[in-house]
């Protein structure tokens, strides 16, 4: 039972109502997650039965107030399964899944909350006020409302069969990369780490009791960071081939029989919603016109991407002197460029130091385009110690919301980068938001500085591009808040935040020798910049291999399931023209989170490409209108930050860049002419 002591029952009087991490306890989360469905639940009854004809105010604003209590707690809660873990947090989604499941088809399955909607006349609201009608009727419709009784039963069984097996999926995945760290017996095995990695690998073995010894621990995608940089050849070998057995060794921890069970029922439920296939279910609901559209534009892409890895392939042979693996090639790859173009990205690490990437090149940066203002605030505690928090401030001083920054891995937090909101802005509510950064950087022992590859400063801006979507999000309707925009629209602005990374102003602000506080050598941009295309080869078609996996798998009916996962993905990326001997998918099926783990980017990882066309053009009008100003800054919040999903993302594209997207700057961008 849900008692008055519990911190989430009511709305924290912390600043910008960040949650009381402090205070709460694990059993908090059940007594406010089921008062919150059970109030949500009458909320929702209140507006059936209210006697009055259904009109905006007493439907959809009355809607858009219910299940606050329930948003706060489930906000929080998942936060924790993300980022801190325990085995209690994991015991708990697993048993809160199938009531949070239940409760979505609760409301877009009740059939008298659907027809209040439906008689609301929107003549006379204004557009975003039109567009939350527009939007729910939408979701109901794409839902299953449509069905009859029967098979709306049956919806929800799939929908609650698919929610735990995308629980279970996520918690095996997160448990794999933990379990397949390599245990290295002496540091001369380590020979090329760079000091500080040998230093992290040592305090992560000592940490899981292995004193003395060293740990490679993963990361989430396929290719490993460390393999660009160790000269044991067998013990790149070694990581490679655990990362990339992940998930389907046999071992307790293979997601096979997962995978093809999350594929049978989500390709009944498409049939059941009346779409050929799950990707043709999925796409409608984005910006992409249909799956079609889609396909081409990765077939497009693909022989291009793949020619050009075969380019760099030759290179890489011909410096190894004997016949290439896959896992030499990130080895061989950073030998060539340093051999063509001078560029040593190992180097390069004592010039991004964390807290200098964070404040003197994304804050500044985000000053200069926005006016924002930061100031760390310490007195304010997350949910764990390494988690950070400021308070941001618009031009004119007042405070904007809070950001959030959780840099650090640990065995808690599931792989990869992330963004996540713990309050969305909304006029309609009175909220501002509180919006989380969340990566995984290896923790330095204590005491000494965090030094970034250039790959952890290009994630680290692109986690803020999101963060600024939430942080300058100005909405009245919750729902529209910030990212909240279909997922083929939602890496745009981050993506379109990275190109600061280089911009002259912004590096020459943050790019500084930890402990001399030199620049980077003019001389080494003009390298990094002489440089930008190595590389892309191989980068676009790992990404490709991925994206099109995926639609592999969303693209079956149930007559097309398969009984052998690993020989359908070989068939299916050779099918694509992506199979590479030595470029394994960015992500394999086996630890393929992204898609299996919840419906979060199924069918839909041809996202980051397809934001990519509009980032790549976006930039091209950033440089053409004088770059870092805050004009363009201004220009960009106004008509795209700040509008999340209250008019169609595109429609604020066109705003913004006034026309379409063109494919050519990505293209020239990728070195795909």
């Amino acid at each position: 039972m849900a008692t008055s002591s519990n911190p989430l029952l009511t709305p924290s009087d912390l600043p910008y109502q960040l949650p009381p991490f402090a205070a709460i306890e694990d059993e908090h989360y059940t007594d406010a997650i089921d008062a919150g469905l059970a109030g949500q639940l009458a909320e929702i009854e209140a507006i059936i039965s209210n006697p009055g004809p259904a009109d905006f105010a007493n439907t959809a604003a009355a809607m858009e107030r219910s299940g606050q209590l329930l948003g706060r707690a489930v906000n929080s809660f998942f936060t924790l399964v993300s980022a801190d873990a325990t085995e209690s947090i994991r015991e708990l989604e697993t048993a809160l899944m199938p009531k949070l499941t239940a409760h979505r088809d609760a409301i877009y399955l009740n059939r008298a909350l659907y027809e209040r909607f439906a008689a609301i006349d929107t003549a006379g609201l204004d557009a975003e006020s039109r567009r939350l009608v527009d939007e729910y009727l939408r979701e109901f419709r794409q839902s299953g409302i449509q069905l009859d009784p029967a098979d709306q039963d049956r919806l929800r069984k799939l929908n609650a069969e698919l929610s735990r097996l995308g629980t279970e999926f996520g918690q095996r995945t997160k448990e794999a990369m933990k379990a397949g760290a390599v245990l290295v017996e002496a540091a001369a095995e380590l020979a090329g780490l760079p000091e500080d990695d040998i230093a992290s690998a040592a305090e992560a073995a000592r940490a899981a009791g292995h004193e003395g010894k060293y740990l490679l621990t993963l990361i989430q995608p396929s290719n490993q960071a460390a393999m660009s940089s160790l000269e044991n050849r067998e013990l790149r070998r070694r990581l490679y081939e655990a990362s990339i057995g992940r998930g389907t060794d046999g071992g307790p921890l293979d997601v096979r029989e997962l995978v093809l069970a999350l594929a049978r029922l989500r390709a009944e439920k498409a049939a059941l919603l009346g779409f050929a296939n799950y990707a043709e279910l999925v796409v409608e609901r984005q910006t992409a016109p249909d799956y079609p559209a889609v396909e081409n534009m990765l077939n497009r892409l693909a022989p291009a991407a793949v020619r050009n890895a075969d380019a760099e392939a030759a290179a890489l042979a011909e410096s190894a002197g004997h016949p290439l693996e896959a896992w030499d090639w990130a080895f061989y790859s950073a030998k060539v460029r340093r051999e063509r173009y001078e560029v040593d990205e190992q180097a390069l690490r004592p010039y991004f130091e964390l807290d200098r990437v964070l404040t003197d090149g994304v804050f500044f940066a985000a000053n200069k385009l926005y006016g924002l203002g930061f100031r760390e605030r310490g007195d304010l505690a997350g949910y764990h110690p390494d988690v950070r928090a400021w308070e941001v401030f618009d031009a004119d001083g007042t405070g904007l919301g809070l950001f959030l920054g959780d840099y650090y891995a640990r065995d808690t937090k599931r792989g990869g980068a992330w963004m996540n909101s713990l309050v969305e802005q909304s006029v309609l509510l009175d909220a501002k938001p509180v919006v989380i950064n969340t990566l995984n950087i290896s923790k330095p022992p204590a005491g000494d500085a965090t030094l970034l590859t250039l790959d952890e400063v290009r994630t680290v801006f692109h986690e803020f591009g999101h963060a600024l979507h939430g942080l300058l999000s100005k909405v009245t309707y919750p729902r529209f808040s910030g990212p909240e925009v279909p997922r083929d629209f939602v890496e745009y602005p981050s993506q379109v935040n990275e190109m600061w990374i280089m911009w002259p102003e912004v590096l020459a602000n943050y790019a500084r020798h930890y402990r001399t506080g030199e620049q980077l050598p003019h001389e080494t941009v003009s390298r990094l910049e002489d440089s930008r295309l190595w590389g892309e080869g191989f980068a676009t078609t790992e990404y490709l291999g991925a994206a099109l996996l995926d639609l592999a798998w969303h693209v079956l009916d149930d007559s097309g399931i398969p009984e052998d996962v690993l020989d359908f993905e070989a068939k299916a990326l050779a099918s694509a023209g992506v199979a590479h001997a030595l470029i394994p998918p960015r992500y394999r099926t086996g630890y393929f989170q992204h898609i299996f783990a919840g419906d979060g980017y199924s069918a839909g990882y041809y996202s980051y490409i397809w934001s990519e066309v509009l980032d790549a053009d976006t930039v091209e009008w950033f440089k053409e209108n004088g770059g870092l100003t805050r004009a363009n800054g201004d220009t960009f919040r106004a008509e795209l930050l700040s509008r999340g999903n209250s008019r169609d993302p595109l429609d604020s594209f066109r705003a913004f860049r006034g026309r379409d997207a063109e494919l050519e700057p990505l293209l020239k961008r990728r070195g795909l002419e």
